[in-house]
């Protein structure tokens, strides 16, 4: 359902085909995702809309007409529940303990964790002990030669540039830092270049902050990409958002910054230590509420982040 659990997934992906070595693995997803995963080896992939009852049909006939032997339920909600009582796979791994999963973790998930390290759990319970911390997210080389073209393009060189995403869902305008003007400025000053990167749902934001500084790069990549462009770049500076979760699989430093979701459970893997979250500068917000405490982090705190790992 979201970007960053398809990304979070990945490293729980690998771990199942490395356990079952010689079995046929067959991944299941949106139509949205599916491009994700078309350059993943040895994984067969199918894609159906997860909405509506008719699909909701299509994806119980897909799971019987399989017979698989095992299920590994990667997202946890009723409605991947159903489809795995209706599967007539004889081993189900969830995150649930309860009907109708045969593997599960000993105790109910109350959202005690990060969800990797519960799905972390889940595979244990299912025989797998080993999983990577790490996203991946194989590219082709055509979508390395696209990224390259654009770089040059730009005349964009390795490492002397930041990769920048200052949108959130439009539902969660609480998780937007509102400082991002000022800190591209400070990049800049530093002689460091800023690319603004979204989806279209970014294009006016981004338009406008490119205009000060910086470069638009709203959809010019697909989902893969970005975690390509990432690995050309410094660093990488986020809202809690989907490009945050992709930009992990870059290799790079990727600092989130956290409004009104709980970054202890919500920050992209490998990242915690560079999870900048408004609750921890609560003395500057002197009593606003949590939803809007994210204008308390200074360009000044993400700067002091940024010289401490000598990026800046």
């Amino acid at each position: 359902g979201a970007l960053g659990d398809v990304v979070m997934a990945t490293p729980l992906i690998v771990a199942v085909q490395k356990h079952h070595v010689d079995a046929e693995i067959q991944l299941l997803t949106t139509p949205t995702f599916a491009p994700l995963f078309e350059a993943w080896p040895d994984l067969e992939l199918a894609s159906f809309p997860r909405r509506g009852w008719v699909n909701n049909v299509k994806i119980v006939r897909w799971l019987r007409r399989g017979e698989f032997d095992r299920i590994y339920d990667l997202q946890g909600n009723d409605r991947t529940a159903i489809w795995c009582a209706l599967s007539g796979a004889t081993e189900r791994v969830g995150n649930h303990s309860r009907y109708p999963y045969t593997h599960h973790p000993p105790t109910p998930w109350r959202g005690q964790c990060h969800i990797f390290e519960r799905m972390v759990d889940v595979l244990a319970s299912a025989g797998i002990s080993e999983v990577g911390r790490l996203p991946s997210l194989p590219s082709d080389e055509a979508a390395s030669r696209r990224v390259e073209h654009w770089l040059s393009k730009q005349d964009l060189k390795p490492q002397q540039f930041a990769v920048l995403h200052a949108g959130a869902s439009a539902k969660r305008p609480a998780k937007i830092w509102p400082h991002f003007a000022s800190f591209a400025a400070r990049l800049a000053a530093r002689g460091l270049s800023v690319v603004w990167i979204g989806s279209a749902d970014d294009r006016r934001s981004n338009a406008a902050l490119a205009a000060q500084t910086g470069i638009d790069a709203s959809g010019a990549f697909e989902v893969a990409e970005i975690a390509v462009l990432g690995r050309y770049a410094r660093f990488a500076v986020t809202n809690d958002s989907g490009p945050m979760h992709i930009l992990s699989a870059s290799g790079i430093p990727v600092f989130g910054l956290f409004g009104p979701s709980d970054w202890r459970r919500n920050h992209a893997l490998g990242q915690a230590e560079r999870a900048i979250a408004c609750v921890d500068y609560a003395v500057k917000f002197k009593g606003r509420s949590h939803a809007d405490c994210l204008v308390s982090v200074s360009v000044d705190d993400v700067i002091a982040k940024l010289a401490a790992e000598k990026l800046v």
